[in-house]
């Protein structure tokens, strides 16, 4: 008997339905029919159109041709689905590039002769039997106009029904009322007609024209309007330059004022800031979008001209209001980030924000991506920019769906746009929609773009805009006559017109602050704080009480729970060490620091490579326990009232995980924020972050900002790259009142360092070299006393010495004081030989350090020591800031391009070399070494 004999009876469309299955998700298909439809599968592959599959006792059996092609009409509807998006209309400006095999019927055994006949295969697109003629037009309307999708490769079997149940609808086609169409076209018209307005009254300056994307803005305020329909209280918008002013005045309400000020190139009102180019500044506003009363906080972070840098900290933003206001409901805060094509394509950094987008510790419900897409970037063509076939193809390392648009076609980009938002809300996923239109000019204003591409602006010239394109289709349908598209040009034009003369009135410009609402309470938010109010003492102590519940509390194990004997033992010497010892080392300072501050009621998070249990193994903040592997973080346990404290193992990225934390930070000015590095020098993976925005966000954007890098620094032998944090370029970038930049040789001085972030009443970042042999080192250790009754140090002075026998007198900062202190007791010079400690070089200690060598007069020897070559670490910072340095002698390495030796051996002969010239002025050899 044929074993498939069974075929000619069944109903058609249920084993249609069942291979559609299969096509998409074969695990979840019954494991018998799974092998049936690979054996058919196998013989279309090797007998061509004719089906057949083997029995189980070997014989080649044939199924039914009208069975056989309601299959192959399934695999035509895989296929559109799978690769309807190359062969879309999305490009509006040049032909699209060509793709084999086809999508042509006879590349699925079909002919024309098929096109009359009724398949069931209609039914898993909701449209029922149809004929081969109806499904085609069905699945060319969904996938083949002006909007492709990409979702085919998700492995979700509910999001990819939710996508295709969607896509049915109207065919994938908007659908909006009159009054929507025409709000569109109103939206559309000022994007239109600011970028025109500009042109003609600041001719040939640098606006990055949004001309040729114009379509964002209608899409932006769509996206704002139903996102307010569905409760989003917040949204955090990242973008790059291209469109920002229209963005800006279009959609932030920033005043055009304002914008026009900023073109004169007008003066800032306060001089203690230098401001920046209008297309970098930040903004923040209350909008009622859908005119009900509501009001919802929109903000547009501040960038650099370093692309995709901004989407770090966009996610910042929105987790520190997710976590700060909304107990983490991601239906509250919606991010949103536009970049360019070329940048997310090129950029490595969009790869590293995409792989956050599900980590516990960096996850913010879904991110809507547009990419504004000029087929271009700066003169490069697209086809030299990206080996992939798409610009957004990195949204597929987290199976997103990306959708890509004809930007001419403004309703399918609202279409899109709803269509993403539904998605992400319903999902909590991120989304990428490809905007695909073109550039109008050059990368700026006044660039020349004809010179690379002289056929594609010349089709770009012949263009019309995107606005005239959906007039006309609106005049043509009878929803609007030519008098309404002329009311509206001339009545913004008017509006602009007013603003341009109420501007040239003004004789300076204002740098509106960011995120006010987060800010206010902090007092000198509008008044910059200056360095020598950053010199003044902050109290930082704290009462025993305080201490000993702390200690309690990181100390104590839950009863019940099993943890491996190491950390047992580890968790009782933090006791022993707190309540019989009364000497605390590095870790317990740091504990009691982020604990007494839990106390006082601020949060805490914690983030960067395997800072969980730390590098070096000292903090273990997080408990593992040893069956089940619950965490358990005892910092959480002080008491019902205190704050947060939230610890991440990052993803192995500094770039992407600094610009995150930045945001965070300011988002969050009274919780303490801290980025540390695996190694110091690991930073310089993110140097883009440390120069754009924690060294000079304050000066360009007015933007303070309290975050900590800890950064672990000193030479211990282990080479080039785990030596140096390359504490001189740290320095380098510090001036007036920029930062905070420490190096601490005690627990008690980076507990009341980490405490002054926010027991001060202003916000700066703070650096601190944190040390790697001193987490065990048996004098780096604290007294309780130092907890209690002490402040920050910023310099330490010798103790129990005779000053008038003081022959050399050595500043040093860090744990190379513990290897001079060290190898002086060897020497036996504690009698004429005083160390002291720089524990704070920038702001530098100047007052003091002058003091100080006015202590010791008598001495005629005044030494600069650092374990670092001459052309690093601090050296250099003293000589530009204290002119006593000159008269100094200096002690450290010969100048290298590299921070260390790889071999140990020559380690240790150079450390000791320097170590030697310390106490002996007159080791000529070194001398002469290190003036070479």
């Amino acid at each position: 008997m044929d074993n498939f004999s069974f075929l000619n009876a069944a109903h058609t469309a249920h084993f249609a339905a069942l291979y559609d299955q299969y096509l998409q998700q074969p695990d979840t298909v019954e494991p018998s029919w799974r092998a049936f439809f690979q054996g058919f599968d196998f013989g279309l592959e090797s007998s061509g159109s004719k089906g057949t599959i083997n029995s189980s006792e070997g014989f080649e059996t044939e199924v039914p041709e009208q069975l056989q092609k309601e299959f192959r009409v399934v695999k035509l509807i895989d296929s559109y689905r799978s690769r309807g998006h190359l062969f879309t209309k999305t490009n509006p400006v040049r032909e699209r590039r060509k793709y084999h095999p086809t999508l042509d019927i006879e590349n699925f055994g079909l002919s024309k002769e098929d096109l009359s006949t009724v398949f069931s295969a209609g039914e898993i697109m909701d449209i029922g039997p149809s004929s081969l003629e109806t499904i085609i037009g069905h699945l060319k309307r969904i996938y083949c106009n002006s909007i492709g999708i990409e979702y085919m490769y998700i492995r979700d079997p509910e999001k990819v029904n939710w996508i295709q149940q969607r896509l049915n609808i109207n065919d994938n086609h908007p659908n909006f009322s009159v009054d929507q169409k025409k709000h569109i076209l109103k939206k559309l018209n000022q994007a239109v007609s600011f970028e025109s307005f500009l042109h003609t009254k600041y001719v040939g300056q640098k606006r990055f024209s949004l001309e040729g994307g114009e379509s964002l803005i209608p899409a932006i305020d769509s996206l704002i309007l139903a996102a307010d329909d569905l409760g989003v209280e917040e949204f955090v918008m990242g973008m790059a330059h291209r469109g920002r002013l229209s963005t800006l005045a279009n959609i932030f309400g920033k005043s055009t004022k304002d914008i026009f000020s900023e073109f004169d190139g007008k003066d800032y009102d306060e001089d203690v800031f230098d401001g920046d180019v209008k297309y970098h500044m930040g903004w923040t506003s209350k909008i009622d979008p859908n005119n009900d009363g509501k009001k919802i906080n929109i903000s547009l972070a501040p960038n650099p001209s370093h692309l995709e840098t901004v989407g770090a900290v966009v996610q910042g933003i929105a987790r520190a209001k997710l976590d700060n206001n909304y107990s983490s409901d991601t239906s509250k805060v919606l991010p949103i980030l536009v970049h360019g094509d070329a940048a997310i394509a090129g950029q490595g950094l969009a790869y590293e924000i995409v792989q956050m987008a599900k980590l516990k510790g960096y996850a913010t419900g879904g991110t809507i991506h547009i990419v504004v897409n000029n087929q271009i970037g700066f003169t490069t063509n697209y086809l030299d920019a990206r080996t992939s076939t798409y610009c957004t193809d990195v949204g597929k390392v987290t199976l997103s769906p990306v959708m890509h648009v004809n930007a001419d076609d403004v309703e399918a980009v609202v279409h899109a746009v709803l269509f993403a938002l539904s998605y992400r809300m319903k999902f909590k996923s991120d989304v990428f929609i490809d905007l695909l239109g073109y550039r109008k000019y050059g990368h700026n204003e006044g660039d020349e773009p004809r010179f690379t591409q002289p056929k594609l602006y010349k089709n770009i010239s012949n263009h019309p805009n995107c606005r005239d394109l959906y007039a006309s289709k609106l005049i043509e349908n009878d929803i609007i006559d030519k008098s309404h598209i002329t009311l509206l040009e001339e009545e913004y034009k008017t509006f602009l017109e007013k603003n341009l003369e109420d501007s040239r009135k003004l004789k300076k410009t204002f740098i509106n602050p960011f995120m006010y609402d987060e800010w206010k309470n902090i007092a000198p938010y509008i008044d910059r704080v200056d360095e020598f109010a950053m010199k003044k003492q902050v109290i930082t102590k704290v009462g025993i009480k305080s201490l000993e519940k702390v200690a309690h509390a990181i100390s104590t194990i839950p009863r019940n729970k099993k943890f491996l004997r190491k950390a047992e033992k580890l968790i009782s010497e933090r006791k022993k060490m707190f309540f019989d010892l009364k000497t605390l080392d590095w870790a317990m300072g740091e504990l009691l620091a982020y604990g007494t501050l839990l106390m006082e009621g601020h949060d805490i998070r914690l983030s960067g490579q395997d800072v969980e249990r730390g590098t070096f193994s000292h903090r273990h903040a997080i408990l593992v326990e040893e069956e089940f592997e619950e965490e358990i973080i005892l910092l959480n346990k002080i008491n019902k009232e205190q704050g947060k404290f939230r610890v991440y193992n990052s993803l192995l990225s500094e770039y992407g995980v600094l610009g995150y934390d930045y945001g965070y930070s300011m988002a969050s000015p009274n919780s303490l924020t801290i980025w540390e590095a695996q190694f110091g020098d690991f930073s310089n993976g993110a140097q883009i972050i440390i120069d754009q925005y924690i060294t000079s966000a304050e000066d360009k954007w007015k933007l303070q900002n309290g975050i900590v890098l800890l950064l672990p620094h000193g030479y211990e032998g282990q080479g080039a790259e785990h030596s140096s944090a390359r504490v001189e370029r740290y320095l380098q970038m510090c001036a007036k009142d920029n930062m905070f930049v420490v190096n601490c040789t005690t627990p008690a001085n980076l507990f009341h360092v980490l405490r002054r972030q926010l027991k001060a009443k202003y916000r700066k970042p703070l650096i601190i070299f944190s040390p790697k042999s001193l987490l065990r080192h048996p004098d780096a250790v604290s007294q309780i006393s130092d907890f209690t009754d002490s402040s920050f140090k910023t310099i330490i002075d010798d103790s129990d010495i005779e000053v008038k026998n003081i022959k050399t007198v050595v500043f040093c900062s860090g744990k190379f004081y513990y290897d001079l202190f060290k190898e002086r007791k060897i020497k036996k010079r504690e009698y004429n030989v005083a160390l002291i400690r720089v524990e704070q070089l920038f702001p530098l200690p100047e007052k003091e350090i002058k003091n100080l060598i006015l202590k010791y007069k008598f001495s005629d020897d005044f030494v600069w020591a650092q374990e670092e070559p001459r052309n690093m670490g601090a050296w250099s910072h003293l000589l530009l800031h204290l002119p006593e340095a000159k008269k100094m002698r200096i002690a450290s390495r010969r100048m290298y391009g590299t921070p260390a030796a790889g071999s140990s051996t020559r380690f240790k002969k150079r450390h000791k070399e320097v170590i030697d010239y310390v106490f002996d002025r007159n080791k000529d050899n070194f001398i002469r070494k290190i003036k070479k």
